[in-house]
């Protein structure tokens, strides 16, 4: 921990963060961090547990005063998104994050910080290790793989929990409670296609596009930002009759806005200049465009060794038409929720080398119904092209319930603490509210959380003074939870 993160209050869950950022925790590699939470819960007396899944409860009984409370279980989840800046040189198998503070911020050096979801992770440990906070009787329950298809969640069984009520503290806005999320859906389009012989007198380019913003293909998705594999198809589109593609790398998860592509291409030499100005030309439009959004995305055109192979002329046009037809974005606002996005499809990742193409995209929707309309319309326009379309990972949303009773604990005592009113909101994102609800329907729930901005990139930070607050807000809900 370093010396300027142990100065910053509170304290306690500063180090704990530091702790947990100290452990590779990526998703679906989290066994190093499972087996540090149980020795934690264990280390403390506390009796603890892990499901066939690998989440872990830890239970803490009430302290003397709150036994007549309800129980409370206190949730987040122990992966973080992986993301680094290209330039950047970091092992996330082997390296903690490196964590620094800049002014009002706890930010990383080139990678994700990991704020999302470990603040919610460190308030709960805190929680736990406390010796003088008055709470109900406690389940902290911690899943896995939150990230990349929420399989703890979703392989949580019912009976293992006991509590009535659940704060999530995943919610990334700290004047925000949160009553609902979106489902979201993987939609994976592949397909084999046939390669020719470059001729001899091709050479080639290697064409980096780089510098976007990226961020979190839900809570970001609104916000106009670029993504990489988009731009990097219409860039290609400008030299469709010239080039011929040999491999496309771009983007890294699907709830990430990709943020870089790379691309190999093979053409005439004779057609150099020509190529050069098109895309060129082509690109200071797009930055034209963005220049609001993306002010420090550039492109990059370098001649490299020429490879052997490249794509059919048929199954190129056929690719770059399918990326060009496939929607990205915004699909539908909500018509009940204002400023919500009720659906949205990212086209998350696009891969092509050695005669196969894969694209990965996460669509999602507060409404099943507009969720399977955006799959269905990606289907049609991939299986058009010669696709073979597939879905996988489907996961629900979370219904709003206005009528909540810890929604209007917690409103009570958001605007008697912080002398205002929260935001009651939905969010674009998917939290893991929506598949525990299915095994434990009688449960009451509701998310709330710090400050964090720019999840799922190299641009993640948490706030300082939110924190703080955050802090306080867990501590006052602890104290007032409805009798049994």
């Amino acid at each position: 921990m370093s010396q300027a993160l142990s100065q910053l209050e509170p304290k306690q869950i500063w180090k704990n963060f530091s702790k947990l950022n100290a452990i590779p925790r990526g998703s679906k590699k989290e066994e190093k961090v499972v087996a540090f939470m149980v020795e934690f819960g264990k280390s403390l007396g506390l009796e603890t547990r892990v499901d066939g899944v690998k989440n872990v409860l830890i239970k803490k009984p009430a302290t003397p005063k709150m036994q007549n409370r309800k129980t409370v279980v206190l949730q987040s989840h122990l992966d973080m998104v992986h993301q680094k800046n290209n330039a950047t040189v970091f092992d996330f198998d082997k390296q903690g994050i490196d964590m620094y503070v800049d002014g009002d911020w706890v930010k990383a050096r080139g990678t994700t910080l990991g704020a999302d979801n470990g603040l919610g992770v460190a308030a709960i440990m805190s929680v736990l290790e406390s010796k003088d906070i008055e709470h109900p009787a406690l389940e902290a329950l911690f899943t896995i793989d939150e990230e990349t298809g929420m399989s703890g969640a979703k392989g949580l069984q019912a009976g293992f929990l006991s509590g009535e009520i659940l704060l999530n503290l995943d919610t990334e806005e700290d004047d925000e409670i949160d009553i609902g999320c979106a489902g979201g859906l993987d939609v994976t389009a592949s397909k084999m296609y046939a390669e020719k012989d470059v001729p001899k007198d091709s050479i080639a380019y290697q064409i980096s596009l780089k510098g976007l913003r990226g961020g979190h293909s839900g809570m970001d998705i609104h916000r106009g930002f670029g993504n990489a594999n988009k731009i990097m198809n219409e860039i290609l589109l400008r030299g469709k009759d010239l080039i011929s593609v040999s491999s496309i790398h771009g983007g890294s998860l699907r709830n990430a806005i990709p943020r870089e592509s790379v691309a190999v291409i093979t053409f005439d030499k004779k057609h150099e200049a020509q190529i050069r100005k098109n895309f060129e030309e082509f690109f200071n439009t797009i930055k034209t465009d963005f220049k609001n959004t993306e002010p420090i995305m550039e492109l990059q055109l370098e001649q490299v060794k020429t490879p052997a192979r490249a794509m059919d002329t048929e199954a190129q046009k056929l690719f770059l038409e399918a990326i060009k037809k496939a929607h990205n974005g915004v699909y539908k606002m909500s018509e009940e929720m204002p400023d919500l996005v009720e659906a949205s499809n990212n086209i998350a990742k696009v891969n092509i080398l050695d005669g196969k193409i894969m694209i990965e995209c996460l669509t999602r929707s507060s409404v099943e119904k507009t969720k399977a309309e955006v799959a269905e319309q990606l289907k049609t326009t991939f299986d058009g092209k010669g696709f073979k379309t597939v879905f996988s990972g489907d996961y629900p949303g979370w219904k709003p319930n206005p009528d909540s009773p810890i929604l209007a604990v917690l409103t009570e005592l958001y605007t008697s603490v912080f002398n205002t009113k929260p935001k009651v909101v939905a969010c674009h994102a998917g939290l893991e509210c929506g598949i525990l609800g299915t095994n434990y329907p009688g449960m009451d729930m509701i998310s709330f959380g710090p400050t964090i901005h720019g999840a799922h990139s190299p641009d993640e930070k948490a706030n300082i003074p939110s924190a703080q607050k955050f802090w306080k807000f867990l501590l006052e809900i602890l104290q007032h939870i409805p009798q049994k």
